[in-house]
């Protein structure tokens, strides 16, 4: 299976805490649980992350020089294109933020294995024994097709990849 979405395909939504916008590109729920979602949102000033209890985050600034995510005891530098995990029910705020930076993000239900998040930049083959989501930084190739900036892929087939992209092997 290879599912193609485009960012016509993404649901803009406010942020929980109501301080922003966040692009939701593909949600998975089960008996109206979140398992996972991959989105994209843009941190334009300091303040406080949305709490999502149960649920583990990981963000990656895919524009703009980044920022801090800081909490109780936590101190994690979020610099471009360097996944960065953290707990969705711990209380963090985004410090240090000197002009805009976009993120892509992966949310996943705590009760299931942490994804695998990698950037790829260059040509890489990837097997298809899990289901991996991929999003396109820039134009690219996927098994030879163009796909475009902010593009999507869901696949559990192998697949080639030309060009740079995050890649997330997601678990159910």
């Amino acid at each position: 299976m290879i599912r193609h979405l485009t960012p016509a395909d993404y649901k803009t939504m406010p942020w929980a805490n109501g301080k922003g916008v966040t692009v939701e590109m593909l949600k998975l729920e089960e008996n109206g649980q979140l398992l996972w979602r991959l989105s994209r949102a843009s941190v334009v000033e300091n303040g406080d992350f949305s709490l999502f209890p149960g649920i583990e985050r990981n963000l990656t600034v895919i524009t703009g020089p980044g920022f801090d995510l800081v909490g109780d005891g936590l101190h994690l530098p979020a610099k471009p294109l360097i996944p960065v995990a953290f707990a969705g029910d711990t209380p963090v705020r985004a410090e240090a933020v000197t002009t805009p930076s976009d993120d892509f993000n992966v949310m996943t239900a705590r009760k299931l294995p942490r994804p695998d998040v990698a950037v790829i930049t260059g040509t890489t083959q990837l097997p298809g024994r899990d289901t991996v989501a991929i999003f396109a930084l820039q134009t690219g190739e996927i098994n030879g097709t163009v796909v475009g900036r902010y593009d999507l892929v869901l696949t559990d087939e192998p697949v080639s990849l030309v060009g740079q992209m995050i890649a997330v092997r997601l678990f159910r």
